[in-house]
């Protein structure tokens, strides 16, 4: 690990102290985690502290680890990811929350925090179902107003639940079940083992 690693390691550690749950180094980029209820307190202290400064948030984005390591994950369903850059330090860090319920999955909003937020947790809600509490306007960003479902969930349907189609009678979009036939998407390889002696 190199020694600008090692200064933030430490860092987040004093900074942090109890409140990170795991903090990881791989490719050279470090990794922490923090429980649920101490999300806010960990993000306003990487923002607002002297020697972390992390006052742009790059990317949030949400995962859905069910199927994760081949079905042998064990831990919570949903998580949030943050990637955090400090412009003025010159140092980046990931901070992965997990949601504690993976039936409702709730995590506070950081809007108040970073207002870049708002438009990824309304992506994260609409792709995933992860609800973010006090959203000053979490509705979908990405699928219609009609849309059943989180389409990012492994759970989804690949060929997903409704459709929609122009009906020229009733002259309006109308909703109805998927009307695909199931069929078979992997291409043929079809090889002449004689033509090339």
């Amino acid at each position: 690990m190199s020694l600008k690693l090692d200064q933030l390691s430490a860092q987040l550690k004093l900074a942090l102290s109890d409140k990170i749950t795991q903090l990881t180094v791989a490719l050279d980029e470090i990794t922490i985690e923090c429980r649920a209820d101490h999300y806010i307190a960990v993000c306003t202290k990487l923002r607002d502290h002297a020697e972390l400064k992390f006052e742009q948030l790059i990317d949030l984005c949400g995962v859905d680890y069910s199927e994760y390591k081949d079905g042998i994950w064990e831990g919570a369903r949903y998580a949030m990811v943050l990637h955090l850059l400090s412009v003025s330090l010159n140092q980046r860090v990931r901070l992965r929350v997990f949601a504690q319920d993976d039936d409702f999955p709730v995590l506070p909003t950081l809007v108040d925090i970073w207002p870049a937020a708002n438009w990824f947790e309304r992506e994260a809600f609409d792709l995933y179902g992860l609800m973010f509490e006090n959203h000053p306007d979490l509705r979908r960003l990405l699928t219609d107003y009609g849309f059943v479902g989180h389409p990012f969930r492994k759970d989804f349907p690949m060929i997903g639940n409704v459709e929609m189609r122009y009906d020229p009678e009733q002259q309006r979009v109308i909703y109805q079940p998927v009307s695909i036939e199931l069929r078979n998407n992997v291409p043929r390889v079809i090889r002449d083992e004689g033509a090339h002696q």
